[in-house]
């Protein structure tokens, strides 16, 4: 086989700490490579030196047998180095072509855009992925399955030779997902070149050729995908074996925490009614734009409800903001973690005591720094967050290691109800596991969780009691010892 790409002893430190230690790399033209490992690995970090969003310290790039340097973003685009990244890159107040044409435009004599072109060119490409959508909308009106969409049409666009997809998944439908799949068969067999980023174990097995797997900053294994199993992807991953993948614990649910009766939000859902208990976790199930996101929001005064009424221990309460919620005892973790449940370009410490500041202060509203950074150190701890301090800036820390920091933040402020939102999406193995965990602390300790999570077999093996939801109602209402895939499925599409 012919290496298109060599990576070799790649190192690279962000101050005192060694995030890369002589990393190797070889991808292979017309294959797609899984990159592997847990969050904080290095392989964000990887990939940004690849693409020219960070330099190497030491080592060597090698495009088809030649040494290159790349040492910004367009060097990388020259040499054909395309990344579609986790946290989409777009510009919502543009259309659909605008965003996929930026910085492309095509141009007409006397510097005029020519925009009958880009619009052309823009539904073409959609259309190859299988969307036939109006490139005149905003892309702020789109779904975030859409939008990743539109952000491989950008990427394809460049006809690159090597495309690095980190998580392209995760915020996809099922349907949209097969469409990505026969995307990426078709530019296997034109002789593209993929880096497949995804910790979802059973895309690996299905899409990929090869896989390499990274720990602590350094290269663990690399083979073929049909030589190992998943059991030893994770095993390489986590530097152990994971005796469960989802290590649920049985509750006997206590007395009614919350109660929502025939809520209604007009021209999203009606008339929804369910129950949570102490120590009990429900499951939230259902497709993308089912609702259940905007049921949670509601819940968490987000949106204001058109009718119906919400309890809290047997008592009928008003929220209207998202404070009112919190002084409830009610913590929403949001399933767009870098829009809205963290502050970027804060510290970790920032923002995982932002919404505990009463817990941090002292009477006269000042905040006790020496309390703050105990308690921030304990949380540090207690999730693993990998870190450099506290003060390391949101947005260096992997995407796992942010989503810790935003439970966190929802911890902080002792909760009776936590709403997750795919509270682990984007993130590893690993990672999920110790969340699982974590959740069965929290039901020992009497909290109620509510759980929306499109992964099925997430919801099947850590729900006590699966609610689905189907375009706004709810259309049925799953014991754990009763559901099975088929069974939510049916009832995800309206089935009876």
């Amino acid at each position: 086989m012919e290496p298109i790409l060599q990576m070799k002893g790649i190192s690279k430190k962000f101050g005192n700490v060694k995030v890369l230690d002589n990393v190797d790399l070889t991808l292979y033209r017309g294959r797609v490579l899984a990159l592997l490992g847990e969050n904080g690995a290095g392989k964000s970090t990887l990939m940004k030196i690849l693409c020219g969003i960070y330099e190497k310290d030491e080592g060597g790039i090698y495009l088809k047998g030649k040494k290159v340097n790349i040492r910004n973003v367009r060097d990388a685009e020259k040499y054909g180095i395309a990344m579609i990244h986790q946290e989409l890159n777009l510009v919502p107040s543009l259309s659909i072509a605008e965003n996929i044409f930026l910085g492309r435009e095509y141009v007409r004599t006397f510097n005029s855009i020519d925009w009958k072109k880009i619009k052309q060119e823009s539904a073409k490409i959609l259309h190859e992925l299988g969307m036939d959508l109006n490139v005149d909308r905003l892309v702020k009106h789109l779904s975030v399955g859409e939008q990743q969409m539109v952000e491989i049409a950008r990427s394809l666009l460049m006809n690159a030779e090597i495309l690095v997809m980190d998580e392209p998944t995760a915020a996809l439908t099922e349907g949209e997902t097969r469409r990505l799949f026969e995307v990426i068969k078709r530019l296997r067999k034109e002789g593209k070149s993929i880096i497949y980023i995804s910790h979802r174990m059973n895309e690996i097995f299905e899409i990929c050729d090869d896989y390499i797997v990274l720990r602590d900053g350094r290269l663990i294994s690399q083979g073929e995908i049909s030589e190992v199993t998943r059991d030893d992807l994770v095993k390489m991953m986590v530097g152990r074996e994971l005796k469960e993948h989802f290590p649920y614990e049985s509750s006997s649910p206590g007395e009614e925490i919350l109660r929502v009766e025939n809520l209604t939000v007009k021209g999203m859902f009606e008339k929804v009614s369910f129950v949570v208990r102490r120590g009990e976790v429900v499951g939230l199930a259902g497709l993308i734009g089912a609702g259940r996101t905007e049921v949670a929001k509601t819940i968490f005064g987000f949106y204001r409800k058109t009718s119906g009424k919400i309890y809290l221990g047997g008592e009928e309460v008003k929220i209207n903001s998202p404070r009112d919620a919190i002084e409830k005892g009610i913590m929403y973790l949001s399933e767009d973690r870098r829009n809205e449940g963290l502050i970027i370009k804060h510290t970790l410490k920032e923002n995982m005591t932002l919404s505990a500041l009463k817990k941090i202060s002292d009477y006269i509203g000042t905040i006790n720094f020496s309390k703050e950074r105990s308690i921030v150190n304990e949380m540090i701890q207690k999730l693993n967050i990998k870190s450099f301090s506290p003060n390391q800036k949101i947005f260096r820390l992997s995407g796992g290691n942010q989503q810790k920091v935003a439970i966190a933040k929802c911890l902080l402020t002792n909760p009776k109800l936590i709403i997750l939102d795919e509270p682990t999406r984007g993130i590893d193995v690993g990672a999920k596991n110790e969340i699982y965990k974590l959740i069965n602390d929290l039901k020992r300790q009497g909290i109620g969780i509510i759980l929306i999570s499109s992964e099925l077999p997430e919801v099947l093996n850590i729900s006590d009691r699966i609610i689905v939801m189907h375009e706004g109602k709810i259309t049925g209402e799953i014991s754990r010892e009763e559901a099975t895939e088929e069974k939510v499925m049916l009832k995800a599409v309206g089935g009876e």
